[in-house]
């Protein structure tokens, strides 16, 4: 996401300006941007969308969001895990989602990285939840497009065989399932969301 700056909403309170693009974008916002998230199927969905970002807008994505989700099996891990080149080859077809084979074959390399992440760490939520930014880290976080945590997590993820998964993408999956809390100051959800945050258990 880029800078934070604030924009009146169609209430009339301020929200972080890049969400009142559409009325998709803005519900995007206040519902679901920066509440922590620790369902590993929700963050694997979430990493893969990031995948298939690169080099367009998030916009592009949420507007396809169901499409993938249809298309994807509701990135089931389990499922997705077992597709192979019939999948990949009925997928780069689909108008409904991202025709990027490149992409398509990264999600479900992934979900097999997945499952072999989940059997080693307990679940993929607590090895991601592992890259929580410290408090004192927060500060510089803001407002940048690659942060240090979201570096370590993509060196970790590619080595461990993860594909699109760059420090750009890692950073705003960060930002997006909660591990920080990117609202601008002044934002009308910013402090929704530290509420959150504050009352969530990070799986440990």
């Amino acid at each position: 996401m880029p800078q934070p700056v604030l924009a009146p909403g169609p209430d009339g309170r301020p929200r972080c300006a890049w969400c009142l693009a559409t009325p998709r974008y803005l519900a995007y916002h206040d519902s679901e941007w920066g509440f922590p998230v620790a369902d590993d199927q929700r963050l694997f969905e979430k990493l893969c969308l990031e995948g298939f970002q690169a080099g367009l807008s998030w916009r592009t994505i949420l507007d396809k969001r169901e499409g993938f989700r249809a298309a994807f099996a509701r990135f089931d891990i389990d499922m997705l895990a077992h597709w192979g080149a019939a999948e990949v080859a009925r997928l780069v077809t689909n108008p409904a989602i991202v025709r990027h084979r490149g992409k398509i074959e990264a999600a479900l390399n992934n979900a097999r990285r997945a499952q072999e992440l989940a059997r080693s760490e307990g679940s993929l939520a607590r090895y991601f939840w592992r890259f929580e930014p410290q408090p004192e880290e927060l500060a510089a976080h803001r407002g940048v497009s690659t942060s240090p945590r979201s570096i370590a997590l993509s060196k970790d993820l590619k080595k461990r065989g993860w594909k699109f998964v760059g420090s750009t993408t890692t950073h705003s999956f960060l930002q997006a399932m909660g591990f920080v809390n990117d609202h601008a100051e002044g934002c009308a959800i910013r402090a929704r969301v530290a509420a959150a945050r504050a009352a969530f258990q990070p799986p440990r």
